[in-house]
């Protein structure tokens, strides 16, 4: 009878703890917050504070998503999952996307049916102005204005 009501007690206890796994890491992903670069260049750093090395440069409307934040300074991801951190005042609660695929067609309107605009390659970010259905009116920020179909951002 012991080893049966153990037996039982391991397996609620598993259970528990997967549950409780899954809450934690649900809510961790919930704590993750989109915001985009709201400055022309944003350097990137591998530290929070100036002091630390520059990795890279951003440009206005790249979206990230925050996964931390030690004072003034973001712990963030891109598109691509590259982490690194970057001050609170280059970045907004601004709306925007980035391309994830090679060279894509920005169309005049929400359709394949309309005219191609522009082109646009690989990690080029836009402002989020509307959607309708599975597209996008985006604008980048040199002004130009169009359409992308969702499945081609992040």
């Amino acid at each position: 009878m012991y080893p049966a009501a153990t037996s039982r007690r391991f397996t609620a206890m598993i259970i528990c703890l997967t549950i409780f796994t899954m809450l934690a890491a649900a809510a961790a992903a919930a704590e993750a917050r989109r915001m985009a670069v709201s400055v022309d260049v944003a350097n990137t750093r591998s530290g929070p504070g100036t002091e630390h090395e520059k990795l890279w440069q951003m440009e206005l409307y790249t979206p990230l998503e925050v996964i931390e934040t030690q004072g003034d300074w973001y712990f963030f991801k891109d598109f691509e999952g590259t982490r690194a951190w970057i001050h609170k005042d280059l970045l907004a609660d601004i709306k925007t996307v980035i391309t994830k695929k090679g060279v894509i067609n920005i169309r005049t309107g929400p359709g394949t049916s309309n005219d191609v605009a522009f082109q646009a390659e690989k990690g080029v970010p836009f402002k989020v102005l509307e959607k309708k259905g599975d597209w996008i009116h985006i604008q980048h920020a040199d002004g130009e204005k169009g359409w992308i179909y969702r499945g081609l951002v992040w």
